[in-house]
């Protein structure tokens, strides 16, 4: 009997380098990240540290200037097109219609997924369901709260089953509750197996969703590990949130 081969990780990132025109440093310099399938691994940093700019490459946005990016063994600067089929992206800016419905965007973004008919409608509906949009489906994002759009934001990332998803801030100035939807949403997304890469400033979001975390700042990886491991290895530090000012500093990022 012959034995299947492994399936390649969802994510792996070597070397990643990008500088852009006019900046007088890099925004990242020689960074790596793995994410196993059922595993959300946490990118922090402050104000521009490049967690954007890597999220921006790693999801095909952007080209690197050097290094390799590998979704599920597809290198991305070879087959762009067809590692988008697998990997979701949930930005930090809101990526919606906003004359359009809930209904109407995740239809319309379905659409460009190549879903159709009942299939189509019945995606529609399970998003919808997942964030708690069914009884507003129909009104307009432009008249939506903030934590409405988040949560539409976030099933628009889904709307095509992915395998890997990418979040940068999905839950910043919102309410605690749609805040809470949210963390509950992707904890079981996580316990199904999907990957995810996530940034955010919250460090007790890192500590509660993520099994690994990489450290990010002036565009260079300064420590990663287990949370607990991380804050295990700095006595001094009682939390994460201490942790992470101990390694980026109290001087105020703009």
């Amino acid at each position: 009997m012959s034995l299947r081969p492994p399936e390649p990780p969802p994510l792996t990132a070597r070397g990643l380098h990008k500088h852009y025109r006019g900046a007088t440093v890099p925004a990242l310099v020689d960074v790596d990240l793995d994410v196993a399938a059922g595993e959300i691994v946490g990118l922090l940093g402050p104000n521009g540290a490049g967690k954007t700019t890597a999220i921006s490459l790693m999801s095909t946005l952007l080209p690197p200037d050097r290094g390799e990016i590998s979704i599920h063994g597809i290198d991305i600067s070879r087959h762009s097109r067809k590692a988008r089929r697998h990997f979701g992206l949930v930005p930090q800016e809101i990526a919606l219609y906003p004359a359009l419905t809930a209904r109407e965007n995740l239809t319309y973004l379905g659409r460009l997924h190549g879903l159709r008919g009942r299939s189509l409608r019945d995606r529609v509906a399970d998003r919808l369901e997942m964030v708690g949009l069914n009884a507003r489906a129909d009104v307009r994002i432009s008249v939506c709260s903030g934590g409405m759009k988040r949560r539409a934001n976030l099933a628009a990332g889904l709307i095509h089953h992915p395998r890997l998803l990418f979040l940068d801030e999905p839950t910043v100035g919102i309410d605690a509750q749609s805040r809470q939807m949210i963390l509950d949403r992707l904890a079981g997304l996580r316990d199904d197996g999907m990957a995810m890469v996530y940034t955010t400033h919250y460090m007790e979001e890192a500590e509660a969703l993520c099994s690994r975390i990489a450290v990010i700042d002036a565009g260079r990886v300064i420590a990663r590990g287990r949370p607990a491991d991380l804050v295990a290895d700095h006595p001094e530090c009682r939390h994460l949130g201490d942790l992470f000012l101990r390694l980026t500093g109290r001087t105020l990022r703009d």
